[in-house]
């Protein structure tokens, strides 16, 4: 196990982590970013299964937030405002007249203190960072700290604390698009997944909750047997035309299984599971990228990637039925999100 320090700029610096086993983590102390997560294939090869930048600098503006901490409130907040305890608070419109994953002044955008760790099983980095009142529209003092754990059996941790002065709305996330093909060979289409899930978000045109709740029996949402991403990329289903031909819904998970997700890539033979306690996830099928950005194994391209943003749902501020976001004054927030990689069986 060791960890490599280097800048990756005049002001930011890169943290690779290096387990027993060889797989690796390598991180920027901004935006917390993942910038590069290599993983052994059933040969033993170890690859790169997320999409990142070839030129460092363009994760200054990162509009399609490649791997990077999100917060305070990852998603959509419908109107670019809410309203608490009978104020109105007004955000950044940076998506239409919505406010997508905190605007501007978002946790992607932020130089984060960071302080690397070394365990008997485990190495790590713990990244902290202060949120002044009224920062990005938002209420109240926010101290937050995430940590980055990578153990010896090849699993990545992502622990997240937080506490306020002020009740504020506050789910955080990590934006990663995955690619179990290794280096890009692929899209992600002929990725398998199975999701603990049976209900799933209705979105309208603009990719705001409607506030109903769709069954997924039936449709190309129904994940709980497993099934390709692929099912869903080109189908013509509603809700999959107005994602721009994909996924890009918060599945609500029904506790049902430890392991929320199961995602697998059988050329590689390799498999990621997902352990969270959050009550669901935005799953993102990277129906947006095109082809104008230039990626450490070469070109964008629709579907390179897909995102788990384990998380609460933004859509709470606004409709009572969905899992709420809310932070009470002075609680902490406290929560755990894993991809365990291994080989399929």
């Amino acid at each position: 196990m060791n960890i490599k320090t280097v800048p990756a700029t005049d002001k930011w610096t890169e943290y690779t982590l290096t387990n027993e086993a060889g797989m690796a983590v390598s991180i920027l102390d901004f935006g917390g970013i993942i910038t590069k997560l290599l993983v052994p294939d059933r040969e033993g090869n170890l690859e790169n299964v997320v999409l990142a930048y070839k030129n460092v600098q363009d994760y200054q503006q990162n509009p399609n937030y490649f791997g990077a901490l999100i917060g305070r409130v990852a998603g959509r907040i419908e109107g670019a405002s809410f309203n608490l305890s009978g104020k109105n608070y007004t955000l950044e419109a940076n998506e239409g007249i919505n406010h997508l994953h905190s605007g501007s002044a978002g946790f992607h955008q932020v130089l984060w203190k960071t302080e690397p760790f070394q365990t008997n099983h485990a190495v790590g980095l713990m990244l902290s960072h202060s949120s002044p009142d009224g920062e990005g529209g938002y209420p109240g003092n926010l101290t937050v700290t995430v940590t980055y754990t990578l153990t010896n059996d090849n699993r990545l941790l992502m622990d997240y604390e937080a506490s306020s002065d002020k009740t504020t709305p506050l789910t955080l996330t990590n934006h990663s698009y995955f690619n179990l093909s290794g280096n890009l060979k692929n899209t992600v289409d002929a990725h398998a997944a199975t999701i603990d899930c049976s209900q799933v978000v209705e979105l309208d045109d603009q990719l705001i909750p409607t506030g109903n709740l769709m069954a997924v029996e039936e449709t190309p949402f129904d994940f709980r047997a497993g099934r390709m991403l692929g099912d869903g990329l080109n189908d013509e289903f509603t809700q999959n035309q107005l994602a721009g031909s994909g996924y890009d819904h918060y599945f609500i998970f029904d506790n049902k299984q430890e392991q929320k997700v199961v995602v697998q890539e059988s050329a590689s033979g390799r498999q990621m599971a997902i352990e969270t306690d959050q009550p669901g996830m935005v799953m993102y099928t990277g129906n947006g990228l095109d082809d104008t950005l230039l990626l450490s194994e070469g070109k964008s391209r629709k579907y390179l990637g897909v995102c788990f943003e384990t998380q609460g749902s933004p859509a709470s501020l606004h409709h009572k039925n969905m899992p709420n976001i809310i932070l009470q004054a002075d609680e902490t927030y406290k929560t755990q999100t894993v991809f365990a990689f291994s080989l399929m069986k």
